[in-house]
């Protein structure tokens, strides 16, 4: 089984081909600017289906006619990082998947539309491996592996704040209950 936590990123390669009939256009922006991932369809040798991001496309490069000499026909391998189905959509907008309109990469929903089977549940982002024409260009995977030093600096901060204050409060009270006992005597 594929997880999150064991194998996004990991370094796969995959033979096979394309279905470029059945490709997908989501949502994207990069260093290039606004544009679209063109997520296709590889049926591999091993027999199951593995949606490949094959990389990025500008607006006017939406068409596949405007890149068809990067549309790969035939037996090809595909280098690339697997990555973790999207599902639902972006942070502010939803895929809709009856206009065709998709803002993350949901395997499930993708497959669904496209009438596909047999299908990882898991997609893989391309390598920089140049493809003719140009378009699309792979190799943008953004990395973001999780990051939680500022929350444990606050909590050991918190912490540190904390037993001060209450090293403080106890010679305080320290103080006032010798002063109480002292006037007593």
């Amino acid at each position: 089984t594929v997880t999150r936590d064991s194998d996004q990123y990991r370094h796969v390669t995959l033979r096979g081909r394309f279905d470029n009939d059945r490709e997908t256009l989501t949502q994207a922006v990069t260093d290039y600017g606004p544009g679209f991932w063109v997520m296709t369809p590889f049926r591999t040798d091993a027999g199951f289906t593995v949606l490949v991001n094959r990389g990025y496309v500008p607006s006017d490069r939406r068409a596949p006619d405007t890149r068809a000499a990067g549309q790969i026909s035939g037996e090809t391998t595909v280098q690339g990082l697997l990555r973790i189905t999207e599902p639902k959509g972006g942070f502010l907008r939803a895929n809709d998947p009856a206009t065709d309109s998709w803002r993350s990469r949901d395997v499930a929903a993708i497959a669904a539309k496209r009438g596909l089977i047999d299908v990882a549940p898991y997609f893989v982002d391309a390598d920089a491996t140049a493809n003719a024409g140009g378009w699309p260009k792979g190799g943008l995977t953004v990395i973001r592996f999780p990051n939680s030093h500022l929350v444990y600096a606050l909590t050991w901060f918190g912490l540190a704040l904390m037993l001060t204050a209450g090293g403080a409060f106890l010679a305080w009270d320290e103080r006032r209950v010798r002063r109480a006992f002292a006037g007593e005597v």
